[in-house]
């Protein structure tokens, strides 16, 4: 039987900033391991600790521009445009303009505190 997803559940963000958090699918909100996805809303300036994550993470951008920091380098992605990142790579998201960024992120496996592996913060 399809299971109706009514509203998501707000999550806390990391960052220097507050983001907005809205999973509607994943371990929190749904119970699945699988999969997560979830609607991000990032503030310009906000910056996420680095880290090397144990999912892959399909992110779509809707509004603004979203930073992906990289040891190969840096993408800026703008509206309309998308970017995947892959387990094991170091990555660091950031909003740095003034209006931030509307995007809706899928990891899969799906999003775990405990295996995203964020830098230790000094």
């Amino acid at each position: 039987m399809p299971k109706h997803i009514l509203s998501p559940t707000r999550i806390q963000a990391a960052g220097n900033k507050p983001k907005l958090i809205d999973e509607f699918i994943g371990r929190v909100n749904s119970g699945d391991e699988k999969l997560s996805v979830a609607h991000m809303h990032s503030p310009g300036g906000w910056v996420e600790p680095g880290q090397t994550p144990d999912f892959d993470e399909y992110t779509l951008v809707l509004a603004g521009t979203l930073r992906v920091a990289s040891k190969s380098g840096i993408i800026d992605v703008l509206a309309g445009q998308a970017v995947i990142t892959r387990a094991g790579e170091w990555v660091q998201y950031s909003t740095p303009h003034r209006d931030g960024a509307d995007y809706i992120a899928i990891c899969l496996p799906a999003f775990s505190p405990t295996t995203v592996h964020r830098d230790e913060q000094g």
